[in-house]
């Protein structure tokens, strides 16, 4: 009588637990870096809504508000006379508003002399126009991102600590 040996074929409970093990080691790892690369694309579309939002007051300055500029979003969301194209895009419509994780103010400059507009702009803005702006975007969750800040200069400013001061500190950092 021969007694042959049944083999079972497959995984031990050992190998299946490597796998698993191997699998989350690598989901941890990845799971950081599209977090890190989420945070990267929010920051550059922040640059880049500041770039237009300086824009957009140059533009204002120059055609409707007689050489100052617009104190609030909204105002250049309104389009000057005859024009059926306002100085903003849509989707940066009002102070306050919340576009890829941070949220965009425009406030009148707290440097010494600004003055306030002595004529009402051409496109009837709600807040009188004035010699100087300071454009925020700060993160609607802190985890890691910077702060942005921008002037009538035109060039952006960041802050890794708390949102950047008005006026824009001579110190600050450029951003890239």
């Amino acid at each position: 009588m021969s007694t042959h040996l049944r083999r079972e074929e497959g995984f031990t409970l050992i190998e299946m637990l490597m796998v698993v093990a191997i699998i989350g080691v690598l989901a941890v790892i990845a799971g950081n870096r599209m977090m890190r690369a989420r945070m990267s694309a929010e920051e550059t579309s922040a640059a880049a809504s500041l770039r237009n939002i300086n824009s957009a007051e140059a533009s204002y300055s120059s055609s409707c508000g007689a050489g100052y500029y617009a104190l609030d979003l909204a105002d250049l969301a309104l389009a000057p006379p005859g024009s059926t194209s306002a100085f903003i895009s849509p989707d940066l419509s009002t102070n306050g508003i919340r576009k890829s994780g941070f949220l965009f103010t425009v406030t009148r400059s707290g440097e010494a002399g600004t003055a306030d507009s002595p004529t009402p702009p051409c496109n009837a803005a709600s807040v009188i126009p004035a010699s100087a702006y300071h454009v925020s975007a700060n993160p609607i969750s802190s985890a890691g991102a910077r702060y942005f800040a921008t002037d009538k200069r035109g060039s952006l400013y960041e802050d890794m600590n708390g949102p950047l001061a008005n006026p824009i500190p001579e110190g600050a950092t450029p951003f890239r």
